[in-house]
């Protein structure tokens, strides 16, 4: 009897990378249950296919990878995400860390690492060692030199920042912190964004939305 094939789904708005990683995965036995290019239609495909775990691409066009991540577990802590990133490993880890994710995967590493990192995801491994995410965090929420980007960030984000490092899903830094779910998602896009993880163009109006969003 054989186990049944590790599903997984695409985010990245690069279709020549989807195209090259569904190529690659479904040779290696992987069934890949979907696909999108924006965090939007990520957030509405991603409940439906439920896959056992979902690659997604940390910069995207209308929001990050990490943003999608923290909204998915929020509503449903059972899934597992990996983020892709073409980030030198710290930010990569940190983007991990942030997103509640189970690892990274730097798109320079396609190939044998990928697909173990995948089946390891897969059966509820973490793939980056928490207490270096910890420590990169704790910097991030204790410095404030003037030229370093957490100079930029307020008190608020500060604690929200703090309280992701604990592993909180959004739902839970707003239960903490009294406030809003949403209001949390806009403090997360706030510090994301001044931590360097850029978006290349609107924010992503609809991660606040969540899987039951809709077009305006």
């Amino acid at each position: 009897m054989t186990n049944s094939p590790v599903r997984v789904f695409i985010l990245d708005d690069h279709e020549l990378v989807r195209r090259g990683l569904r190529e690659l995965l479904e040779g290696e036995g992987f069934d890949v249950v979907g696909e999108a290019g924006l965090a939007h239609d990520a957030l509405r495909l991603i409940p439906l296919a439920r896959p056992d775990v979902a690659i997604l691409d940390a910069r995207l066009a209308d929001g990050t990878g990490i943003e999608v991540c923290r909204t998915l577990r929020s509503g449903d802590p059972s899934f597992t995400c990996l983020i892709l990133t073409s980030d030198g490993a710290e930010q990569a880890r940190l983007g991990a860390a942030l997103a509640g994710a189970a690892g990274y995967v730097l798109k320079e590493i396609f190939g044998t690492v990928l697909i173990d990192r995948i089946h390891r995801a897969a059966a509820g491994e973490t793939l980056f060692d928490p207490l270096v995410a910890g420590r990169i965090i704790t910097d991030l929420t204790t410095t404030s030199a003037h030229d370093s980007p957490q100079a930029r960030l307020t008190a608020q984000e500060r604690r929200v920042l703090s309280l992701m490092s604990s592993g909180m899903t959004n739902r839970e830094v707003g239960n903490s912190m009294f406030l809003a779910e949403a209001t949390v998602t806009g403090y997360v896009a706030s510090l994301l964004e001044k931590l360097g993880f850029q978006r290349r163009s609107r924010p992503a109006a609809a991660v606040a939305m969540g899987p039951a969003g809709h077009r305006s």
